[in-house]
């Protein structure tokens, strides 16, 4: 009798903590547990077979719709309609890593697959030297400082509109406006604080006011430190009118390559035709690259 009281309070707690993850945005826990949904929905599956096995078939059939639920909110950006990859425009998002030995392989990279616009991460006074290398390419940039890692910068071959940098020095943002075929383009960089409880729901809140006085068509990249399915995402789609590109790619490994995330993205003016990405390689990071094909409006 025991140990059924105590596999039912096991499940129970199993099924809370999944659901638990959808609730990103009434506290910033839910965003943390957000990013292990997948395998808290393996894990709510158990819990429902075990409420099956002892006949609590109501909680059952709750759990099996939570399960359901969270394992789509997961796999359908995978499945993400994309067009083919005969786009006018690309942007490459890397986050470089403040050990990055050598900016040679990544500047090359870069080159080699000539984007429109450029958006980094973790710069810091060692790996800088990359920007200076795609001067000739990308003479319009733009450098903010942010935490000991490095700063966010951005770099296009399109001309800056003049006076046009934003610069949240210390917040993980910047951002500057290009002259484009299509018109003027705003191309911002995000770097995001780790989940709760680290500084990231904080630090998304002080970005909002600045990404919504962004006026114009906005393309970004950036390492949100989150899964494309919290609230995090929500929150930034929402204040810049953008989408996020494609199917979820892998970036960030972990343990060795056990468990990687999907944490790095790039975001389009919402009015803009499906596109894709494709995943660079590390090149010295931590992090794998982003190139994003995608159409402007």
């Amino acid at each position: 009798m025991f140990l059924r009281f105590l596999a039912l309070i096991c499940a129970l707690i199993c099924l809370f903590v999944l659901g638990a993850s959808h609730f990103g945005a009434l506290h910033p826990l839910g965003d943390s547990l957000a990013v292990f949904r997948g395998g808290l929905a393996i894990v709510g599956a158990v819990a429902v077979l075990v409420l099956v096995l002892q006949r609590r078939l109501l909680l059952a059939v709750l759990g099996a719709g939570l399960v359901l639920w969270s394992a789509y909110t997961v796999l359908a950006p995978r499945f993400t309609f994309s067009a083919a990859l005969d786009t006018p425009y690309a942007l490459y998002q890397k986050n470089m890593s403040f050990r990055m030995p050598d900016t040679g392989p990544l500047a090359a990279d870069i080159l080699q697959q000539a984007p429109d616009f450029v958006t980094l991460e973790e710069v810091d006074r060692e790996n800088l030297a990359l920007l200076a290398a795609l001067k000739p390419d990308y003479p319009a940039q733009a450098f903010c400082p942010f935490m000991n890692v490095g700063g966010v910068a951005v770099a296009s071959r399109w001309p800056k509109v003049a006076g046009s940098d934003v610069c949240l020095q210390g917040q993980g943002m910047v951002a500057m406006q290009v002259e484009t075929p299509e018109g003027p383009v705003w191309v911002v960089a995000l770097h995001l604080h780790w989940p709760y409880p680290h500084g990231q729901a904080a630090q998304v809140r002080g970005l909002e006011t600045a990404l919504k006085a962004l006026e114009g068509p906005v393309v970004l990249g950036g390492d949100f430190n989150m899964v494309p399915w919290s609230h995090t995402m929500q929150a930034i789609t929402s204040a810049t009118k953008t989408r996020r590109i494609g199917a979820p790619k892998y970036t960030f490994p972990l343990f060795d390559g056990l468990y990687t995330l999907p944490i790095d993205h790039v975001l389009v003016n919402r009015n803009s035709r499906p596109a894709e990405t494709e995943r660079r390689p590390q090149l010295g990071s931590d992090h794998f690259g982003l190139l994003a094909r995608f159409y402007l409006r």
